[in-house]
Parts: structure tokens; C-alpha cells; sequence
């Protein structure tokens, strides 16, 4: 079993910042990916950003160059480091891990953009 705790989300002005974290426990193994992705209101779920255990980042096109993902492995937390925010990131954010064969989910986060 594995559980998924997100915290960070909230509001924020147009060209502000947050820092989403996720933290795992349970049943994790050493090699994973973690990463965020994001659903807007009638709209697909959509990849943010993920990262291997290795540290090598993926990223949706939508946020490169203004968001960064890191990790720490000791902790199995990973974080998400929101720069220059547009209306259009308002999404509700979620926390997901793979390893071996299964994916995990937490509950989201509500990112709110606006002025």
C-alpha cells in the first residue's frame, strides 16, 4: 500500500510562486518515478512535470522554463517549484508515483491563479 500527501497549493496572483510538495509512505522502492500532473475544469488530465529516482526531469511544454521539479529520496518527497504563474495553470495538481507495474495517485491539490 501506498499513500500519497500533497500540500502547498492555494491562491496566488498572476506572476507569483508556490511550492507544491508530495510526500510517499508505505510500500516504496528505490527505483520510481515521481511527478505532478494537472486537471483544469473539462479538461484531460494533463502531465506537469516527473522525475526518475535518478533525478532526470521531464516536463509538460506548457511549463517549461517556468517550473522545476526536485526530489528527495531519503524522504520520498517530491516537490514542485511554481514560477511565473498564468491564469491558465489553475488546476487542481496531483501527486503520482510509479514503480514497477502499478501507479499511485494522491487526492490533488488546488491551484488557483488569479487576480
Amino acid at each position: 500500500q501506498v499513500q500519497l500527501v500533497e500540500s502547498g497549493g492555494g491562491l496566488v496572483q498572476p506572476g507569483g510562486s508556490l511550492r507544491l510538495s508530495c510526500a510517499a509512505s508505505g510500500r516504496i522502492f528505490s527505483i520510481n518515478d515521481m511527478g505532478w500532473y494537472r486537471q483544469a475544469p473539462g479538461k484531460q488530465r494533463e502531465l506537469v512535470a516527473i522525475i526518475t529516482s535518478g533525478g532526470s526531469p521531464n516536463y509538460g511544454d506548457s511549463v517549461k522554463g517556468r517550473f522545476a521539479i526536485s526530489r528527495d529520496n531519503a524522504k520520498n518527497t517530491v516537490y514542485l517549484q511554481m514560477n511565473s504563474l498564468k491564469p491558465e495553470d489553475t488546476a487542481v495538481y496531483y501527486c503520482n508515483l510509479a514503480q514497477l507495474t502499478r501507479v499511485h495517485w494522491g487526492q490533488g491539490t488546488q491551484v488557483t491563479v488569479s487576480s
